[in-house]
């Protein structure tokens, strides 16, 4: 049994890969010729997406992971991982090992790269991408609810991406407010413990985060398959808590986006909180089909995607508190923070300067995005600057 069982794991993984390669094929090919036309293709759920709700998706991502663990033989790995970044355009010259030294398909999906090959932007008025990725969506939140623009013709509130009792920034709802300048602060027996605790150290305390004198942005990236999959810290932060929500794994590529409703809502995601130098700042990351594995470096205890337990969207999320004295963990801009075993999504919240809401109103240190939807942008790349006001590449 055991001599038939790694040919045959690797006979899986080749037939895989060749439906995979031609599924993205087709789904290239048709996201290209609308662009081509001028069209941003809407929101539609489909007899696919409601297909996929009846699959056991969190199984077979663990069948998957259980697959690609498995040792291969040492000289079937160069043919494997030359297959695989043939088929997704990884670039196999910026790996750090020899392919030879990658003993399985996962060890090779969070393989790290060459010193140098991700330099970071070490300009201190800019937010760095985390990932190598492509841009699904920005902005900046306003009004009500503050959502988050899923697709074209569909919302969701970042509240309900990162957990109703985050300490997401409270948006203005009356101009009075704004031009007064009152401080939109909820009354302290509200607020969750671990942030009332964050609050009595000085060493993270900042109050202009608590004011309406910031905006509140967002991003969205999209990590393929064949793209480098280490997450890394985007600017120099305090991570104050964690919170793991269980959930499907739907695909979350730009046709699940498209058709499936709440669909980064829905998904197992981890979610970390914490202050940096311009007020409040969340990461959350996504799994998806075949990457219900989200490790994080900074509490490899944390295990995702677990068997064994029904999943009750009812349920909580699992929140832990880093460091209750406030402190949290400190990263420094460009840091190794987490990995996806193949790819998934990425969406950042943070707040950042805007003339709109301070004293400034001349627009000279307001953030502005150094991106556009749809290009792909790589870890330590700016995602946007402020002070100057000026992106420039």
């Amino acid at each position: 049994g055991n001599i038939l069982l790694v040919p045959g794991a690797t006979v899986a993984t080749i037939l895989m890969l060749g439906a995979l390669h031609a599924r993205r094929l087709y789904d290239d090919k048709k996201i290209e010729e609308a662009r081509e036309r001028g069209v941003e293709l809407e929101f539609r759920p489909d007899a696919k997406a409601r297909f996929l709700r009846l699959l056991p998706l969190r199984s077979i991502s663990r069948f998957w992971g259980s697959l690609t663990s498995m040792e291969l033989p040492i000289w079937l790995r160069p043919y494997v991982y030359k297959a695989w970044a043939r088929a997704f355009h990884s670039k196999l010259e910026e790996v750090q090992l020899p392919l030879e030294e990658y003993v399985s398909l996962k060890d090779f999906f969070v393989r790290m790269l060459k010193e140098g090959s991700r330099p970071v932007d070490s300009d201190p008025y800019c937010l760095v991408s985390p990932v190598d990725g492509i841009v699904m969506r920005f902005g900046e939140l306003t009004g009500p609810g503050a959502m988050i623009e899923q697709v074209k013709g569909f919302s969701y509130s970042a509240s309900s991406l990162i957990g109703a009792n985050s300490h997401l920034p409270v948006l203005a709802a009356e101009d009075t407010d704004r031009e007064n300048g009152e401080e939109c602060i909820e009354k302290v027996e509200n607020r969750k413990s671990w942030w009332r605790i964050s609050l009595a150290s000085p060493k993270v305390r900042n109050t202009s985060s608590f004011l309406p004198m910031k905006g509140l942005f967002y991003c969205v990236i999209y990590l393929s398959p064949g793209d480098y999959h280490r997450i890394h810290s985007p600017v120099d932060w305090n991570i104050l808590v964690r919170r793991h929500f269980k959930g499907n794994l739907f695909p979350v590529n730009e046709r699940a986006a498209r058709t499936i409703r709440n669909l980064y809502v829905e998904n197992e995601r981890v979610v970390l909180e914490g202050q940096w130098q311009e007020g409040y700042l969340a990461m959350a990351a996504v799994g998806a089909t075949n990457i219900g594995s989200i490790e994080l470096f900074i509490e490899p205890r944390l295990r995702t995607n677990h068997p064994h337990k029904k999943l009750l969207h009812s349920e909580p999320p699992d929140e832990r508190v880093y460091e209750p004295e406030g402190v949290g963990v400190t990263l420094k801009k460009g840091d190794e923070l987490a990995a996806f075993n193949m790819g998934s999504t990425v969406v950042l919240i943070f707040q950042a300067p805007n003339s709109q809401y301070s004293a400034d109103r001349d627009g000279s240190s307001d953030f502005n995005f150094c991106i556009k939807k749809g290009v792909r942008v790589r870890m330590g790349e700016a995602l946007g600057r402020w002070h100057d006001g000026k992106c420039y590449q």
